[in-house]
């Protein structure tokens, strides 16, 4: 079931310039015994492949490296665009990682890892639903190792995102507010969760992730209205 609800395979472009690495992605994911996602275009840069077929794809696979250019800072643009991004890179240090989720990337598979992820990851990102591959729990869970503190990092965005949210405010307006797109919004929320989650401290609904926030001291109880008593619960 790909984006929105459709029943049908998964459409995918593949953005990476060495055609080896395509068409190995390009067969694991045709190996898929569920049928589940089917490439519909391919090019060594974004520009080529936003010119073609691809360009309506459910999912963009990008790798990071691009010919000389590394192209990390391109990955906003796609995300902002409401491009569903899934960044596929041997450039898979905790750093690189959190830098492409932060900026709206939808899920991050380093190339070091099996094709077992790799269908899952797509499917999943079609559908808005989170996908934590080993990488990105590595990086997560590095992010958290980093500080003394119960509480974790959270990003600007994150923060923000969050905010808007607890506001009683829909992803969808979160998403309109931010100028993101709402599968975006999904994957800040999502991640909170995720790195409560690595602290022992699971937030598993949004009053009890708006408690651990303003608990933590990352949300305000000032900045939050009708949601105000259920963190005093």
């Amino acid at each position: 079931m790909a984006a929105g609800g459709v029943d049908r395979p998964v459409t995918v472009g593949i953005i990476e310039d060495h055609p080896v690495v395509v068409d190995g992605v390009t067969a694991w994911i045709a190996r898929d015994p569920e049928s589940r996602a089917v490439v519909i275009g391919s090019g060594g840069s974004i520009e080529e492949v936003l010119a073609g077929p691809a360009a309506e794809a459910d999912v963009l696979l990008l790798d990071l490296r691009l010919g000389e250019e590394v192209v990390t800072d391109r990955v906003a643009e796609l995300c902002t665009a409401g491009r569903r991004v899934v960044v596929y890179s041997a450039h898979d240090d905790p750093e690189t990682i959190l830098t492409v989720l932060e900026a709206g990337a939808s899920a991050f598979l380093s190339k070091h890892e099996t094709s077992d992820h790799c269908v899952d990851t797509l499917v999943a990102v079609a559908t808005d639903r989170p996908y934590v591959t080993p990488s990105v729990a590595g990086a997560l869970l590095s992010d958290v190792e980093l500080s003394d503190e119960r509480a974790p990092h959270l990003s600007g965005r994150e923060r923000t995102a969050l905010l808007l949210w607890f506001q009683s405010m829909s992803k969808a307006s979160v998403a309109k507010r931010m100028n993101l797109s709402e599968a975006t919004v999904r994957q800040y929320i999502d991640r909170a969760r995720v790195k409560y989650a690595k602290l022992g401290r699971p937030a598993p609904t949004k009053t009890a992730l708006l408690a651990r926030a303003i608990e933590d001291g990352l949300i305000r109880a000032d900045e939050i209205h009708e949601y105000r008593s259920h963190a005093a619960e």
